[in-house]
């Protein structure tokens, strides 16, 4: 991952008073997804219809697959938080008017259609009215709709809304394997777990504004330098260094406060305490979340 697909510089967006998107910058590269957080009303659905030339930025500036917003728009396929579908038409209608509109023949429109039907287990009910259709099924049909051209970019608002705990592995297991085709994906999503899970980087807005933005992997770490995961028999009570300690089971987290990682470790070794196993900790990401969007409004 090299090569970046997508770059914003300094966005900006306004309603009248209310600053929707307050000078934010970043990359999405190639072959990655890459979450983009914040609260309710933090600037995320700005921020993608801006990506989309649904809305126009007051400034910055926007590149896009080597182009402007608007200028490839069949290389993207975008997935709006607001779903629509045409309820009285058939299913495999529906996906081959939408396939023709992004500039699909019909005849490879409806081999596509009928292809992600199968993948998201829908094979069944390309026949049947998006009406009959259960809110899980209508979902995997318009997230389905926004890959019938076989786009590079895909920009998802919320692609687990009203999935089953089933359906949600599906579809984690489809973006995955997007992914592995050469896909790049841009995910807004509220589930951290499910942000921690696939994705490489974030960016955290809130209020327009941009609060974390890198590697996950790093911004985890950075979140939890002094906190250790430690499995021992006997782990003594006394040790230098520990600021706080909780139980997990019959692991021990400990808090270290003036000693680092390895100093603690070779602490251990030098009391002679067995040590089972011995790790950094890392922090959840729905607490990075909490902890930035709360001490953010504290410090205001």
């Amino acid at each position: 991952m090299t090569d970046a697909v997508l770059s914003a510089q300094g966005l900006c967006k306004r309603y009248g008073a209310h600053v929707a998107v307050d000078e934010l910058s970043f990359e999405v590269l190639q072959g990655e997804i890459f979450g983009l957080l914040g609260p309710n009303g933090a600037g995320k659905t700005s921020t993608i219809r801006i990506l989309m030339d649904i809305f126009k930025a007051d400034s910055g500036e926007i590149a896009l697959l080597g182009g402007k917003p608007g200028e490839n728009r069949e290389r993207v396929g975008y997935l709006p938080e607001e779903r629509g579908l045409y309820r009285d038409q058939r299913v495999l209608e529906v996906l081959v008017y939408l396939g023709r509109l992004k500039g699909v023949d019909g005849a490879r429109a409806k081999r596509r259609a009928l292809e992600l039907l199968e993948r998201v287990e829908l094979e069944e009910w390309g026949g049947k009215r998006v009406k009959e259709l259960s809110r899980g099924m209508q979902q995997k049909v318009q997230f389905i709709a926004c890959l019938i051209h076989d786009p590079e970019l895909l920009i998802l608002d919320e692609p687990f809304q009203g999935l089953d705990p089933v359906n949600v592995e599906l579809i984690k297991g489809l973006m995955r394997s997007l992914v592995s085709e050469g896909k790049t994906i841009v995910l807004s999503a509220h589930q951290m777990n499910l942000v921690e899970e696939l994705c490489h980087r974030i960016l955290l807005i809130d209020e327009g504004k941009a609060l974390l933005y890198g590697s996950l992997k790093e911004i985890k770490r950075d979140f939890a330098p002094n906190s250790v995961r430690v499995r021992a028999a006997d782990l003594p009570s006394d040790l230098p260094g520990v600021a706080g300690r909780e139980q997990q089971g019959d692991v021990s987290l400990l808090t270290l406060d003036g000693i680092g990682a390895q100093a603690f470790l070779a602490e251990l070794v030098a009391r002679e305490v067995e040590v089972e196993s011995f790790e950094r900790a890392a922090v959840p990401l729905n607490d990075i979340f909490v902890a930035m969007v709360q001490g953010k409004a504290r410090s205001e």
